[in-house]
């Protein structure tokens, strides 16, 4: 994959002010690593008359694969076509995402050693010999030539031995006009992907601020503004609708002399004074990140943790180094994955989180040594005379220095005016606790595995019948042990000592991790007692709010 920008000058404005202008050397030759290979910068020719810069990128296919991107056109789910396509060779979104991380201070107008290069307009030339088009190399003229280039785009045939076959989707590609360098990086990273149809990344919402950010100036202006602005944004319409909408706000101030801020006030944000109601999830997830944060844990386990709202919210906090989400039903831990876009996680991003299949029905070693346990919205689809099997499994053998857990508060289901008198606000609910019988429960395991535990009411607190939601915050007592007299069987028949040992049934299990290590069995399986496990919430809501 290459590219060339060329400019002219002499002894009063030398061609090789090009160097200040990218922060690049001429006499240098430099490499620089990418997510998904190495650019190199050099230049091929460099005289106060003449000066060349070539980018060329070596991409990785493999690399490119195993992150989720190796996509080649019209092949995008063909296993071969993942290793064996044109990304290496023919300019994309990957140039234009290393023209941005490898030219930045001339994209962004900067050069501190020459102030006054950065506006000054240059005769320039840039060549893209190998360019994708999707639309010809009309399409090419009309998007480049309306921002005053010359242009330049002849088609590749297939096989120059055999005409008969056609052209190819490809052009090779010449702009010449007089431009300001930034310009025409600015131009060159949004249309070349455009051109090319296709992103080697997710589109995600903040693409539309990115995009208006490199095409203030011209975009707005643009007669292709709408094809540019679809393609760039991988076609997905709410953005595109925004992106749209914001440009045309931008076009009318720029008309009216005014800053966009004050053409849009149409709403005095002051004056509305409604306030929204704020979901009791949201409330709850709100409570359990204050719970965590004032205990300073940074290695944390949502135990339960459904389609991944959570482990969501726990990955925005830099200060949570480790997440890792927990479920028996392997359908939700997949939700998980899709909610989060692992597979298009920034590496550093996706070494913070884990997602494993697991049951809290049985011990799992895994879960050992972590600062902090939740359990939200969890016990309560747990039969009762099998909660003493969840409480050994996270309190007795993972024993994280903190736990959090929330259930909802029965006493406050009368205030639901659409669940009936009597019933459970959700079908799976093997029960729910009056105040006073969830603070008995915590109490109790507090006081048999050695920790403290403080109580704290979620969402408006009723004066007569308390919260909604209920929080009891469990911390573990330095060096306690657990204080059960005698041995106590589980829901399988093991039975649990003193010392924390546990005979487990026969066959040991492993649960199975998201990425397919560990034996692929499912343990939302029926136990050897012949009960059914009640963990997978993958279909639930949590809660009538």
């Amino acid at each position: 994959m290459f590219l060339t920008i060329t400019t002219t000058g002499d002894a009063g404005r030398p061609a090789t002010d090009l160097g200040f202008l990218l922060h690049k050397h001429p006499d240098k030759a430099q490499r620089f690593s990418t997510s998904h290979g190495t650019a190199h910068v050099f230049y091929p020719e460099a005289t106060e008359a003449r000066c060349t810069v070539a980018l060329l990128l070596e991409v990785d296919p493999v690399a490119l694969v195993r992150r989720g991107r190796g996509k080649a056109a019209g092949a995008a789910h063909q296993a071969l076509a993942g290793y064996v396509n044109d990304r290496p060779y023919a300019a994309s979104s990957l140039l234009a995402v290393a023209l941005s991380a490898v030219f930045s201070s001339a994209l962004k107008g900067r050069c501190a050693a020459r102030p006054e290069l950065p506006g000054r307009a240059l005769p320039l030339r840039v060549e893209v010999p190998a360019l994708p088009v999707r639309g010809g190399a009309e399409l090419v003229v009309r998007l480049f030539e309306p921002l005053g280039w010359s242009v330049t785009a002849e088609p590749v045939p297939l096989d120059e031995r055999f005409p008969e076959w056609g052209d190819s989707r490809y052009v090779r590609l010449v702009l010449d006009g007089e431009q300001r360098l930034a310009d025409a990086l600015r131009h060159l990273y949004v249309l070349l992907p455009v051109l090319d149809d296709a992103k080697h990344y997710w589109v995600a919402p903040d693409e539309v601020d990115k995009l208006l950010r490199t095409g203030e100036g011209w975009l707005e202006r643009h007669p292709e503004q709408r094809l540019i602005t679809s393609r760039y944004l991988a076609r997905r319409a709410a953005l595109t609708r925004d992106a749209l909408d914001r440009l045309e706000l931008a076009r009318l101030a720029e008309a009216d002399g005014i800053e966009a801020e004050e053409l849009d006030n149409a709403v005095d944000e002051s004056s509305d004074t409604e306030e929204r109601p704020v979901p009791l999830a949201v409330r709850r997830r709100e409570a359990i990140l204050d719970a965590l944060r004032a205990t300073g844990a940074a290695r944390v386990l949502d135990l339960g943790c459904g389609q991944g709202q959570l482990v969501a919210e726990l990955l925005k906090d830099v200060r949570f180094t480790e997440v890792v989400g927990v479920d028996v039903s392997m359908r939700a831990l997949h939700i998980a994955a899709r909610r989060l876009r692992l597979d298009r996680m920034p590496e550093r991003q996706a070494a913070r989180v884990r997602l494993l299949q697991g049951s809290l029905a049985y011990t799992d070693t895994r879960l050992a040594g972590y600062d902090a346990a939740v359990l939200s919205e969890v016990v309560e689809h747990v039969d009762l005379d099998r909660l003493n099997a969840l409480e050994y499994a996270v309190f007795g053998a993972a024993r994280p220095t903190t736990v959090v857990v929330t259930t909802p508060n029965v006493e406050y289901n009368v205030r639901w005016e659409t669940l009936p008198a009597g019933h459970v606000r959700h079908a799976d609910h093997r029960f729910e606790w009056t105040r006073q019988e969830f603070r008995a429960w915590a109490d109790t395991v507090a006081e048999r595995y050695g920790y403290r535990v403080e109580f704290r009411p979620v969402g408006p607190d009723d004066p007569e019948v308390g919260p909604p939601t209920q929080l009891a915050l469990f911390s573990r007592r330095d060096g306690s042990e657990t204080t059960r007299e005698g041995s106590e069987t589980a829901h399988d028949g093991s039975k649990t000592t003193h010392d924390g040992s546990e005979t487990t049934r026969e066959g040991s299990e492993t649960a199975t991790a998201l990425d397919g290590s560990g034996p692929a069995h499912d343990r939302s399986e029926t136990p050897h007692d012949g009960s059914k496990t009640t963990h997978d919430r993958s279909e639930t809501t949590k809660g009538v709010a």
